[in-house]
């Protein structure tokens, strides 16, 4: 496969995966509810800033990265 075609390959699994999560976000019940989320409500006003789950899902990517690299290597 040329370089290109492995370019559009990738874009395309990412689009996938990001429709995929968009679709099924409401079923993850937790993500923006854990403990070190912030979540404040008042009359007309609601400020969500979701550290814990941000952090979470940061170390799930990093790790799916490594996995990838690793077995990529071989």
């Amino acid at each position: 496969m040329q370089p290109a075609g492995k370019i559009l390959f990738v874009f395309g699994l990412a689009i996938v995966g990001l429709g995929l999560t968009l679709t099924f976000f409401d079923k993850i019940s937790f993500l923006g509810k854990l403990p070190g989320d912030v979540n404040t409500k008042r009359e007309s006003f609601q400020f969500s800033f979701p550290i814990t789950s941000s952090v979470i899902s940061s170390i799930v990517f990093r790790a799916v990265l490594w996995l990838i690299s690793h077995f990529k290597g071989k």
